[in-house]
């Protein structure tokens, strides 16, 4: 039987503290990293073929970056200050 053809892969990006990015396609368990975006968006090409060598691979592959921040509640962020000025 021949598996149905994925429409689109959607990868978690997160962006490392010591530099560069990760990528992981969580359904699957696809990992990649890369040191620029170009790197990873080519790494992340790459690993998906290797994933789906024998069969379909996907129509498009979206690399969703999550951003993370953590801040003190009585902190006033800089761009709002400067909005209100």
């Amino acid at each position: 039987m021949i598996s149905p053809r994925i429409s689109e892969l959607v990868f978690e990006v997160t962006e490392e503290p010591e530099g560069g990015y990760s990528a992981e396609y969580l359904t699957e368990g696809i990992v990649t990293q890369g040191d620029t975006w170009d790197e990873l968006r080519a790494n992340v090409k790459e690993a998906v073929e290797a994933y789906f060598f024998d069969g379909p691979k996907p129509q498009s592959i979206r690399l969703h970056l999550v951003k993370s921040e953590v801040f003190d509640w009585n902190e006033t962020p800089s761009n709002v200050l400067k909005s209100l000025l």
